[in-house]
This record gives C-alpha cells, sequence and structure tokens, in this order.
C-alpha cells in the first residue's frame, strides 16, 4: 500500500503508529443470560474475569492520540467496580477531541452512579433496549425488566447536569420477534432522551436461533445476478426453479437441457465475476421477508428523522463490497486479560451458526499488554502484515459458498482459506455491514 498521495499528509489509521480506537473489556462477567449473547453458546470456551488496575494502566501511554475508548466487550462494565476511576484516567490522557463510552443493559444505573459517571468523563452510553413492551423484553433479555432501563434513563437525563453533551443511545438487535416493535422501541427511547439508536442483525450463537434472523444465505450481488437470470429464463419459458429436479438426469429432454444450460451460463458470469452463490439457498430465499424488512426500514428512517434520532440500520442483505470498519479505523481490542485482538470477531473463541452450518472462530490474539506495551505490540511486523492482508479484501465469500463448510474453515486451528490468506476474514459477517455497535 503506497502513501505517496501529496494531498495525504499521514497514513490511514490502519497504518499510523498508534491505534486510533480502543475496544477495552473491562469484564466478561454479567448480570444477564440474553440468548442472543455469545457467553450462552453452548459448548462456549470463555474464561469470566475482570481489567486489574495494572492492564488499564499499562493502556493509558497508547490513550493520547485516541479517536474512541469503547469500554465494553462481552461482559456488563458496570460490574466492574473501577470503571469510573479507569474512565478519570482515560479523560486526563485523551485528546479534547476523543470520546469515551460503552453498552450496558442498565440494570446497574442509577442517579448515583450515572452522576459519578459523567463527572469521570463519559461520553456516551449506550441502553440496550430490544423491545418497547415488557413482555417482550423480558423474553428477549432474561433476567431484564423494561423498568429498569427506563430508570436507567432517568439516571442519565439527570447526570447531563454533570455533563451536558453526555450521549444516551440504545441498541436494538433485530429479530423475526421483535422486527415489528423497532419503530416503537425508536419512539419509545427517543422519548426517553435517546439521541441515537444503533440496530443490529442478529449472530445466531446455536442453532435454534438459527430462523430468528432476518438475512439471507448470499449477497446482494449473488441476488442480483440470480434475479437476472432468472428473469432472462422467465422470458424464454425456462424455469430456474427445476434445476435440481433435472440436473443430474443421465438422459434429459430439450427442455431439461436449457434449463442446464441457463443454469451453467449464470455460473460462467459469477465465475468471472467472482460472485460466491449457492443456488439452493438462492431458491430458499423468502423473499416476502425481505420486503417486510425493507418497509420498517423505510419507515424507521422517517421516523428517526421526525424525532432527531441519528439512526444506524444494518445491510438488510449481506454486501459483497466488503469493509472491515475495524481495520479501516485503525482499531485494537483488549480482552479482560490484556490480550490484545484486532476485531469483534476475532476477540473471543466460540461456535455460531449465521451460514446454515455450525462455524468454529478462533480468537486470534498478537500478545499480552504487561508483557509488551500496547503500541509496540501495534507496530509489530506480525499485527501489521495482519492489517494489510485484511484491507486487500482478497478472501472467499464463504457464507455463500457451495463447498461450505470446507475442511480450511471448519477446523479448531485455521491456518489458511482457500485464497492461501491466514486471516478468516470470509467467513467474517461484520465486514458486510449486517451488525452494528458502539464505535
Amino acid at each position: 500500500m503506497s502513501f505517496s498521495n501529496p494531498r495525504q499528509t499521514q497514513p490511514p489509521p490502519a497504518f499510523r503508529d498508534h491505534p486510533g480506537k480502543l475496544f477495552v473489556e473491562l469484564t466478561s462477567h454479567c448480570n444477564l443470560g440474553c440468548a442472543m449473547c455469545v457467553k450462552q453458546a453452548p459448548g462456549g470456551r470463555i474464561q469470566e474475569g475482570e481489567m486489574s488496575a495494572e492492564t488499564f494502566s499499562a493502556l493509558l501511554p497508547a490513550m493520547k492520540q485516541l479517536e474512541a475508548l469503547v469500554l465494553n466487550g462481552i461482559g456488563e462494565s458496570l460490574l466492574h467496580p473501577r470503571i469510573d476511576e479507569f474512565i478519570r484516567l482515560a479523560r486526563r490522557q485523551m485528546p479534547e477531541h476523543g470520546w469515551i463510552g460503552f453498552q450496558s443493559n442498565g440494570l446497574l444505573l442509577d442517579e448515583a452512579r450515572a452522576r459519578s459517571l459523567a463527572a469521570a468523563g463519559i461520553d456516551r452510553i449506550c441502553l440496550s433496549v430490544d423491545a418497547s413492551s415488557p413482555e417482550a423484553f423480558r423474553t428477549l433479555r432474561q433476567g431484564g425488566e423494561l423498568q429498569a432501563v427506563e430508570r436507567a434513563f432517568a439516571a442519565l437525563r439527570a447526570a447531563r447536569t454533570e455533563r451536558p453533551g453526555l450521549a444516551i443511545g440504545i441498541e436494538f438487535v433485530l429479530m423475526r420477534q421483535n422486527l415489528h416493535l423497532l419503530c416503537d422501541t425508536l419512539r419509545w427511547a427517543a422519548a426517553r432522551g435517546a439521541s441515537f439508536a444503533l440496530v443490529s442483525h442478529l449472530l445466531p450463537y446455536d442453532e435454534s436461533s438459527r430462523g430468528e434472523s432476518l438475512y439471507p444465505d448470499c449477497t446482494e450481488a449473488a441476488l442480483e445476478l440470480f434475479d437476472r437470470w432468472r428473469q432472462r429464463g422467465k422470458a424464454q419459458g425456462i424455469d430456474i426453479e427445476r434445476y435440481h429436479r433435472v440436473a443430474f438426469k443421465f438422459s434429459r429432454s430439450v427442455d431439461e437441457q436449457r434449463v442446464v444450460d441457463l443454469v451453467e451460463g449464470m455460473k460462467a458470469e459469477a465465475e468471472e465475476k467472482g460472485v460466491f452463490f449457492d443456488l439452493k439457498k438462492l431458491l430458499q430465499i423468502d423473499r416476502a421477508l425481505l420486503d417486510r424488512v425493507a418497509a420498517i426500514f423505510r419507515k424507521a428512517e422517517r421516523l428517526a428523522a421526525e424525532l432527531g434520532l441519528d439512526l444506524e440500520l444494518p445491510e438488510i442483505i449481506p454486501r459483497a463490497l466488503r469493509r472491515c470498519d475495524f481495520i479501516e479505523d485503525g482499531s485494537a481490542f483488549i480482552s479482560w486479560d490484556g490480550k490484545v485482538h484486532p476485531c469483534y470477531f476475532l476477540w473471543h473463541s466460540y461456535r455460531c451458526h449465521a451460514s446454515g452450518w455450525e462455524q468454529q472462530v478462533q480468537a486470534r490474539s498478537f500478545g499480552r499488554v504487561g508483557e509488551q506495551n500496547l503500541l509496540q505490540i501495534w507496530n509489530s511486523a506480525e499485527f501489521r502484515a495482519f492489517r494489510h492482508s485484511v484491507l486487500d479484501y482478497d478472501h472467499p465469500f464463504c457464507y455463500a459458498c457451495t463447498l461450505a463448510p470446507c475442511d480450511y474453515i471448519q477446523t479448531d486451528n485455521f491456518e489458511h482459506d482457500c485464497h492461501l490468506r491466514t486471516e478468516p476474514c470470509g467467513s467474517c459477517l461484520w465486514c458486510m455491514g449486517l451488525f452494528r455497535c458502539l464505535r
């Protein structure tokens, strides 16, 4: 990658000598048991613990040029007894334009706690709200009550006397069972002081929750190509849906051969353009559901504009033009034990079912704070090479591949994919625009 452009006075964030954003997991403990959380995944191997004061202090030298510090991982940050102290320490180190925030279920956020966080220097707090009805909320957030979140909103509004610029927002995890509640929840949150909302699709960690996800098993490029060829077939009186019934026949009629020829033409174009697709999955897409999601998203955008709510929606269909916001923004992720990771996808080891098959994801660490300082780890040859390789965006689309799950990725010890890339980005959905988080 060249930085020779005379207008570019410094390299992009991924290749500066310091991270631009830090995601710091204060604790992996949580006071809820939400079904959509990685902590509830069967066979989970996530170790429980909380960040020590020594580890957090070791991060401070890297904060002098930070754009953002996000103090959460897979746990509830308010369970850490020293969160206020950590915020104060970070605030003293960070530049004036840098912001500090975290996401929370809000159960521990009373007025005294909110004022203490504001006085320490917190800038943004995002509350998890997946429904505006108490019954639906209770079902989705096991152990949670909507009334507790309402109290948290009231506490944060009061805390604005300490810090007038404190931004309050919500994160809404989108599922089939709460899709119809999105607009009502946005209205509910805005009425209680929310200024922003992050809407994220569900990443199913359990096979039983696979049916709750709303996005199809393909990219928008594959769907566009498929629809175009299907329309071409209809114009010629060819039903592409017959393909799997006739493709493997020893002897085909003229009409059956026309079906096969049409699909072979589609496959040839897909290969030429580098479009991965699985015809069976494309034929099974629930078009009515996609139309419904699109209609609700349009309604949500209009409502957010009326309410003055800054709304971030995910893609309806996974995008083919990938972009890793974490690497592009120069992010580093620090686990509670000090290990340094590149992104949300590779922060922990877990299993998920996003593609219709069980995917094994292994955490990728480049060192541990305490054994080395963070800037040494960030500038190490290994971590820089990883970021360079990710931003080449030369990975397969495992999500939409007919051969997945293959032996390259379905392993406890990932080495490389079919493109010989040593990072497992081919099976990552974050870079396809499906998930939103505080960043």
